[in-house]
């Protein structure tokens, strides 16, 4: 049977490997799991009593239109109801805007190395990608307004970005949505969005109404705790909204989903917790790379990007066999790196002890 042949040279998604499995490779009791930007503090308390709520209703239908959610989303975010889409995770609202503007005739424009969805869902709709390697771990801007052209249909901008941690300024964003074209859709993925802290990190709400070829990418998966229920949404102009939607599958968000979610945006002081707790966990990565001259990205995510100045497959297996599963940097385009996500305050402590005597 015969496929596309832009699948062919493509590789599935490869997230980091499970707890069970390394417990059982390594005969281990205790394995820790610092790979994949999840909350190590799980969700809000009022998130589970929802999904408890729920469990009675798992015969019926989800809303496919999350009515009840998109209200209280359009409330949190001060946005209307028509302007927002909801996705199975912003990984699926990724795929949704690829379905309905890319094609082969069509490019787009992204930084590298940076989350690889982007490519992935453009390579499946066979259209050109266009990539712009970070400098000193920010996207360049200038140079991708460069690669854009009257075919351009995309432009991808993660921030905070993963793998790196790094952001666009408020100024820095104003600036290149100025000169993006109006053809181009300007998808700004804010999937860390709830642990930035820095002061110039741009408000991109506020940007919709003057820019109609903007879109923001949000996720409950990450601050929200909320990642095996896999929720996220778009935010775009109300017109966008309705030309997209029909590439979104029905019934595309569950409703343990979509009550977990609201009762998440219920409980804003356990985000807060979790953003603090996360600052003092960077803070630990930080004082460890500083005190063994390791080069390092400063991260407003929740997830560092640490330079060993060693093959990261190295390091990355040594943590292994000793219960802790962290990312290679092989796989995101840093091959001497290694991207731990922030742990407790405990966890941060074992694995950097395990470190330093590695580096050591």
């Amino acid at each position: 049977m015969q496929v596309k042949k832009q699948l062919l040279g493509l590789q599935p998604y490869q997230p980091g490997k499970p707890i069970e499995e390394v417990k059982k490779q390594f005969n281990l009791t205790k394995v820790v799991k610092l790979a994949s930007n999840e909350n190590p503090y799980g969700c809000s308390p009022k998130a589970k009593q929802a999904i408890m709520d729920e469990l009675d209703q798992l015969a019926i239908y989800p809303d496919g239109y999350s009515a009840s959610l998109r209200t209280r989303v359009a409330k949190h975010v001060n946005v209307n109801e028509e302007e927002l889409i909801f996705g199975n995770g912003s990984d699926e609202v990724v795929q949704i805007i690829c379905r309905a503007l890319l094609n082969p005739e069509k490019n787009t424009v992204m930084a590298t190395p940076t989350f690889p969805q982007y490519k992935h869902n453009a390579v499946i709709e066979g259209a050109e990608v266009r990539e712009v390697p970070l400098v000193n771990g920010d996207h360049n801007l200038d140079e991708m307004i460069g690669k854009i052209d009257e075919n351009t249909t995309v432009v991808w901008v993660c921030t905070p970005n993963n793998p790196t941690g790094t952001y666009v300024t408020s100024d820095n964003l104003l600036n290149f949505l100025t000169k993006v074209p109006k053809h181009v859709l300007v998808v700004v993925d804010e999937a860390y969005y709830e642990y930035v802290l820095a002061e110039d990190y741009p408000d991109t709400v506020s940007l919709l109404n003057e820019h109609s070829n903007l879109m923001i990418l949000r996720t409950f998966s990450k601050a929200y705790g909320l990642a095996s229920l896999r929720i996220g949404f778009g935010i775009a102009n109300a017109e966008l909204i309705r030309k997209i939607e029909p590439a979104r599958e029905p019934f595309n968000t569950s409703r343990v989903a979509q009550a977990a979610a609201i009762a998440s945006l219920d409980d804003p002081d356990f985000v807060a917790d979790c953003r603090e707790k996360n600052k003092k966990g960077l803070k630990q990565f930080y004082e460890f790379c500083e005190n063994l001259n390791l080069d390092y990205y400063p991260s407003e995510g929740n997830f560092i990007l640490i330079d060993f100045n060693r093959d990261s497959d190295e390091v990355f297996q040594a943590l292994l066999e000793k219960g802790y599963i962290v990312r290679s940097g092989n796989a995101l385009g840093f091959p001497t790196h290694l991207r731990i996500t922030v742990g407790s305050e405990i966890q941060n402590n074992e694995i950097i002890e395990i470190l330093k005597d590695f580096v050591q």
